[in-house]
């Protein structure tokens, strides 16, 4: 297995949306915060918040900030958030903004400049249209973190996991691992054997098979997730 803290960062990414990428970023900051390292995160782009007196809230930056407990301001965790729940170029052009890649680049050198290693979860998976003329996957390439694959558990996993492995290798992006994460908590027979088959076809390792977990709230949450990701992923 790969020892996931022998670089500056990781970037979480994920086979499709709603696979629980958040889950699995905000669970690692958990277990490296508990380990004693200093840790930051970053959404670089949130889409589908909830606006609340006239602000934009972006719930995955929040939860990332709370379960890696930094302070750093949320303009930089979360440089772009929009209300529109769909592609971050789609949203932005619905809401008259733009999204520029050197905003983007300079949040994450402040970060890193505060932090010895950094948590960048994406937006869905690595080809999702960042603007007119960049995807997902050039956030990645700029930032230049290693990569891990969120991948859900249910049918269409084995199909959407090679090809997101795929194309970050034709892109040179090092991928650490697959992490396998049931966001819903249905168990059917795909959710059975998926994780049984998938190792068979991959080409970089399968990190750990994280169940669903209906109990994040409150101020014992830190505490369970970083439960969760201890016993069910190959932490090094």
């Amino acid at each position: 297995m790969p020892n996931l803290t022998s670089s500056p960062g990781l970037f979480i990414t994920g086979t499709d949306t709603g696979v629980g990428k958040t889950i699995i970023a905000a669970g690692l900051a958990a277990v490296l915060k508990g380990k004693g390292i200093n840790v930051g995160v970053m959404k670089p782009v949130e889409t589908g918040c909830a606006l609340s007196s006239s602000e934009l809230v972006p719930q995955d930056a929040l939860f990332l900030k709370s379960m890696a407990q930094v302070s750093d301001e949320l303009e930089v965790v979360n440089p772009y958030r929009f209300e529109s729940p769909l592609a971050p170029w789609v949203a932005a052009e619905r809401e008259g903004k733009e999204i520029n890649l050197e905003r983007l680049r300079e949040s994450f050198e402040q970060l890193k400049r505060r932090h010895e290693f950094l948590i960048v979860e994406g937006v869905g998976g690595l080809l999702v249209p960042l603007t007119a003329h960049h995807l997902i996957s050039d956030v990645a390439q700029l930032f230049q973190l290693p990569l891990i694959v969120v991948a859900r558990a249910s049918l269409g996993t084995i199909n959407h996991t090679l090809l997101t492995i795929r194309q970050a290798q034709i892109l040179r992006l090092a991928v650490l691992g697959v992490i396998i994460n049931n966001p819903t908590g249905e168990i059917g027979l795909a959710e059975e054997t998926n994780p049984q088959v998938l190792p068979s076809f991959i080409t970089v390792p399968l990190l750990g098979i994280v169940p669903y977990c209906p109990e994040l709230k409150g101020n014992n949450a830190p505490h369970i997730l970083r439960r969760l990701l201890e016993e069910n992923i190959d932490l090094k």
